[in-house]
């Protein structure tokens, strides 16, 4: 996949050069200020922005960049467009610009899949942070409960309701993806891709879906592979995971491996969420497959090379 239905997920977005176990913290998301620097997610907002800080406007799904291809600062921007804190980048405060209308900051409008695909980690990952919270403050303005506006939590990529109490954090939405792999007589080990009926249709990309509430990262492994192609698995094993911003506020991918516990078993395919699912051995992957910035990608890249 190149990103998550709401039905089922099959891989997307990251760094071109990440592969294996370093996927896990691609854009350095563990620094901190006074430490190893990279992308910090924060939503500390009691100091205001300076002119010198990073600015990612967002209007709907897309992201206003400069001619250059670079992320404007504040101090670029018309003055009076809400401004939320969405962390720190090698320390420097970065700020989700929120814009109610495109047509107000002409030109450079691009999506976060394109943006992806070039820009160097973290400034990708800052990207997909600054649209996830900006789509996520537009559809969580009112409370479920009693209706009333919601008011920010200082601090807190939240809002609480000042009527009935309720907290509102942003979702995490947690999906898997499983590298299923099955050993060949007389050749290389081969690898189970899938075509799926939404989306790039034309890419072969892994069997994925969206983890149920009181299930594992692992049993959502196995129940995900027997729905979409009807095969068990044994031995799933934590690869690496992503934030995903193609699929909404707070999706993030977990990338398995896995190995066909019967390896004389054919997949089946419903037709419905899958178009084709095939067996490849793994010296002659197919050419369609997702693109280097996604997590799907960095999995059959690892596998491929034996990792």
């Amino acid at each position: 996949m190149t990103g998550p239905s709401r039905a089922a997920p099959s891989g997307s977005s990251g760094p071109p050069a990440a592969t294996g176990p370093a996927a896990t913290d691609p854009a350095g998301a563990t620094g901190q200020r006074s430490g190893r620097g990279g992308f910090v997610p924060g939503a500390d907002g009691s100091v205001p922005p300076a002119p010198g800080d990073i600015a990612l406007p967002v209007a709907g799904r897309k992201l206003w960049t400069g001619p250059d291809g670079a992320f404007p600062r504040i101090g670029d921007l018309p003055t009076g467009l809400p401004r939320v804190p969405v962390g720190t980048l090698d320390g420097v405060p970065a700020w989700a610009v929120e814009v109610p209308d495109a047509e107000e900051l002409p030109g450079h409008w691009r999506s976060w899949r394109a943006l992806a695909a070039e820009l160097p980690e973290p400034l990708a990952t800052l990207a997909g942070r600054a649209l996830a919270v900006v789509t996520w403050r537009r559809t969580h303005r009112w409370c479920g409960a009693c209706r009333t506006e919601l008011a920010d939590v200082p601090g807190e990529t939240a809002r609480r309701c000042p009527g009935c109490d309720l907290y509102v954090p942003l979702p995490l939405s947690a999906a898997v993806l499983v590298a299923i792999t099955r050993p060949r007589p007389g050749g290389p080990d081969e690898l189970l891709l899938v075509r799926h009926a939404y989306g790039p249709t034309g890419l072969w990309a892994l069997v994925a879906g969206f983890v149920e509430a009181g299930e594992s990262l692992e049993a959502a492994a196995h129940r995900e592979v027997g729905e979409e192609v009807g095969l068990a698995i044994t031995d799933p094993t934590y690869f690496g995971s992503q934030p995903w911003a193609m699929s909404g506020p707070g999706t993030l991918l977990a990338g398995f491996t896995a190995t066909a516990a019967d390896p004389a078993a054919e997949p089946v395919v419903d037709g419905k969420e899958l178009t084709e699912a095939r067996w490849f051995p793994l010296d002659a992957l197919p050419a369609e497959l997702p693109p280097a910035y996604s997590i799907s990608r960095w999995l059959i890249d690892a596998v491929a090379a034996g990792r």
